[in-house]
């Protein structure tokens, strides 16, 4: 049987078309991420990982594989999610490369009281880590993905009886320096906030009415929510970069509304 060290490495070959690789890696890989929770134990989530490195032009391919052992050796470590410049370290140096990124995304929860009959269960929202190292330079990036409700103002001034409402969800991505910390808790509750309301996961009569009247006195286009949300980030001096997208799924126009603005502070 032929050993491992003499199998040829193919990925070594020389490559003569002169194109660098930008990224180049794994994508979709299936880990345990351990979340840090404000104020909490922390949260395991499912989550799926893309890992890639820069790539010369003069070779053929990147060490696949690697990228694995590594996620493997941090996940035995419990350090997902928890040390990502330090994986980032380790996987220039292991695939002998410039700059190193990954990307987990995952669904995190938070337990949530319905507004008046104080009734709780979980809330479920979207969330990615993003790390770069380019170099001796490392940037961080927190991302959620949160659902709000929005009544139009438009609608509520021209109507007899009612205002028509939207399902909106707020994207906000924002980089803060490696010393300093934003829950995702936090950021959160910052953009909820926002919205003319907040979605809850259960929901009494009692509640239901609360909900419907407190977007009634409190109607948002998707601008306002942009610049509300823009608002409460450039109040905070921990946030270097962010990014906010708003789009609100219409119930009667055939497209939605949208809002993107994004500023390096």
């Amino acid at each position: 049987m032929e050993t491992i060290s003499r199998l040829k490495d193919v990925q070594n070959q020389d490559d003569n078309r002169g194109i660098d690789i930008q990224k180049v890696g794994v994508n979709g890989v299936e880990v345990p991420l351990l979340i840090e929770r404000k104020n909490a134990d922390s949260q395991l989530v499912s989550a799926k990982a893309r890992l890639s490195v820069t790539l010369p032009h003069n070779y053929r391919g990147t060490h696949m594989s690697r990228f694995i052992e590594v996620l493997s050796e941090y996940s035995s470590k419990n350090l997902l999610g928890v040390d990502i410049k330090g994986l980032l370290i380790d996987v220039k140096k292991r695939l002998e490369s410039e700059c190193a990124h990954v990307k987990f995304e995952f669904k995190y929860f938070i337990n949530k009281k319905a507004p008046v009959s104080e009734m709780e269960f979980p809330v479920g929202y979207d969330c990615s880590f993003q790390g770069d190292l380019n170099g001796d330079d490392y940037n961080f990036i927190l991302g959620v993905k949160v659902p709000i409700t929005t009544l139009c103002p438009c609608s509520k001034e021209i109507s007899k009886y009612s205002a028509h409402n939207q399902r909106t969800i707020v994207k906000v991505k924002v980089s803060y320096d490696e010393n300093d910390i934003i829950w995702i808790e936090d950021l959160i509750e910052k953009i909820e906030s926002c919205g003319s309301s907040q979605v809850y996961s259960i929901l009494k009569r009692c509640d239901e009415k609360y909900v419907t009247e407190a977007a009634y006195e409190n109607p948002k286009f998707v601008e306002d929510v942009l610049r509300d949300v823009i608002g409460l980030l450039k109040k905070d001096d921990k946030v270097k970069f962010y990014e906010v997208e708003v789009e609100a799924q219409e119930s009667i126009h055939n497209h939605n509304a949208w809002a993107w603005q994004s500023e390096v502070k």
